[in-house]
């Protein structure tokens, strides 16, 4: 029986991608924002409208995994969701960019999954 070997398309395809870790990190940031906004009994649409947000879909495709709060409004959300920005930035932070995190705050990178539960 003969065997087939895999062409390049094939082996690139079974290998993890490049941008998979920060999918991951994007969907998981933004389970924890749907808990927060709910925790805090806010609807996306109220949500938007706190932060200044033309359209609510934006606040469903961050939940989603799809997009990620920007750094400029890391604030606003924070206060719409009644969090301390300072906290709320660093579990973003956490997610959305590890490299950065892990140098501005090397004895918490490792506990990165706990940063959430120390947010609320």
């Amino acid at each position: 029986m003969a065997t087939k070997k895999a062409s390049g398309d094939e082996a690139e395809a079974a290998s993890p991608k490049k941008g998979d870790a920060a999918r991951v990190a994007r969907k998981t940031a933004g389970r924890w924002l749907s808990a927060q906004r709910e925790a805090a009994g806010l609807t996306q649409a109220e949500v938007a409208e706190q932060v200044g947000l033309r359209y609510y879909t934006f606040v469903s495709q961050v939940e989603g995994g799809y997009g990620r709060v920007p750094s400029e409004h890391f604030e606003s959300w924070a206060k719409a969701l009644g969090h301390d920005p300072y906290a709320f930035t660093k579990v973003l932070l956490s997610h959305y960019d590890p490299d950065v995190f892990r140098l501005l705050f090397p004895d918490e990178a490792p506990a990165r999954r706990t940063m959430a539960a120390k947010a609320k």
